[in-house]
């Protein structure tokens, strides 16, 4: 099904990018809607494109408190005397016509009145009681906002695919639009595997630890909005293996688990996921994180990641994420990457794209500046904790100097 480069001790590395690619080639969006809500469809991707019911603005209005009036009427030299018959507020437009030599009172937003079709600002002109002074140097036109010049009757303003945003429930609710047609949500199931786990309010004993990654992969997975279904900790044994495997694969649509993907480690685990479905399992090129199992249990997207806590967040976010977005129909969805200078010494050796923790922030003359968030191990979850980055080295890259520049994702751009 995938290639699979864990044939031989040696075999070579897949990079991101080739196991992204081979994922996004396998992957499709999953079936079905909901029609949800305005309110309701925020943070949910559509399944179809939004087309606009109406103008906006619906008529030509003010965009500026002033006066309307006839082009016609403006003076080529000099300035001209009108008659004030009127006012258009917003939400109170004036009824009547603007004839030659007349004009109406009018504020932001209010309706042009017929006849009219400019809008001098009211500190342009002269006003004597009901008569107005203007001068010439006016256009025709000036300050109107024309019918649809925002959004025109039938364009498509929102496309499927797109993640709906505060923004965009406030463009809908302009246009009128009470419901929208929303990809159902993505059903993702996780478990974690290894006899030294214990689950928190469990008293550990001697080498046994507790369960960190189904926090980080509930936070994560919480975040993007998807329904979450976690398993637990599974122990190394075969028959709980598989019985997860088939649970997890009846339940949802993705299943993750973390530990036991290394070489060599727990082959009933391998076993298992080969006699249910079709998997391989990766060397990937980068550090933290190079083992990974991707494929399919059924009609059950499998990821396997690995068990030490950052190699499975790093994973996480550039492996898995990509794909569940692709799985719940979003695109479009590139995480910010900048390029910045770094003010620590970060040590690397080339051979494998390195997926540093640092800390992005501004120095004392205002410019964003990166460094190291502490010790790099793939154990050291509170280096993940201090950071609000990745420091993303290339494969080929070495040593990095105070003052280089590097590539940096923001954990606020992976959400």
């Amino acid at each position: 099904m995938t290639p699979d480069n864990n044939s031989t001790p040696r075999a070579a590395l897949l990079s991101v990018a080739q196991a992204l690619d081979y994922i996004r080639a396998s992957l499709k969006p999953v079936q079905g809607f909901e029609q949800r809500a305005l309110r309701d469809g925020l943070g949910r991707v559509l399944a179809t494109d939004i087309s606009s019911p109406i103008d906006v603005p619906p008529h030509a209005n003010s965009a500026m408190d002033g006066y309307a009036l006839r082009a016609a009427d403006l003076p080529r030299g000099g300035e001209t005397a009108l008659q004030l018959i009127g006012t258009a507020l917003a939400g109170h437009p004036y009824s009547g016509n603007v004839g030659a030599g007349q004009c109406v009172r009018i504020m932001t937003g209010a309706k042009l009145p017929a006849g009219a079709d400019t809008v001098v600002m009211q500190e342009d002109v002269r006003r004597e009681g009901e008569t107005i002074y203007v001068g010439s140097d006016h256009r025709q036109g000036a300050h109107v906002r024309q019918p649809g010049e925002d959004i025109a009757s039938g364009q498509t303003v929102l496309s499927a695919g797109r993640q709906l945003t505060p923004a965009d429930l406030g463009l809908l609710a302009s246009l009128g639009v009470a419901e929208v047609k929303v990809m159902r949500r993505l059903r993702v199931a996780f478990f974690s595997t290894g006899d030294e786990l214990r689950s928190l309010g469990e008293t550990l004993e001697e080498g046994q630890i507790y369960d960190s990654n189904r926090y980080t992969l509930y936070g994560m997975l919480h975040r993007l909005g998807v329904e979450i279904i976690d398993m637990g900790v599974i122990r190394d044994r075969r028959e709980d293996i598989a019985a997860a495997f088939r649970q997890g694969a009846a339940a949802a649509d993705v299943l993750l688990t973390s530990g036991g993907v290394s070489v060599g480690d727990a082959d009933y685990v391998k076993e298992t996921l080969e006699s249910l479905g079709k998997v391989s399992f990766w060397k990937i090129a980068m550090k933290p994180g190079k083992p990974l199992a991707f494929g399919l249990l059924g009609n059950t997207v499998f990821f396997g990641l690995p068990g030490n806590p950052v190699s499975s967040m790093a994973t996480f976010y550039q492996i898995v994420q990509p794909a569940l977005y692709q799985l719940m129909g979003q695109i479009g969805q590139q995480p910010l990457r900048l390029r910045v200078p770094c003010v620590t010494q970060l040590k690397k050796s080339p051979g494998r794209a390195d997926y540093q923790r640092g800390i992005l922030q501004y120095d004392a003359a205002g410019q964003l500046t990166v460094r190291s968030s502490g010790p790099q191990g793939s154990h050291v979850l509170s280096s993940m904790s201090r950071a609000n980055c990745f420091i993303i080295l290339p494969a080929e890259s070495g040593d990095v100097e105070p003052g280089n520049l590097v590539e940096v994702q923001p954990f606020a751009g992976l959400i």
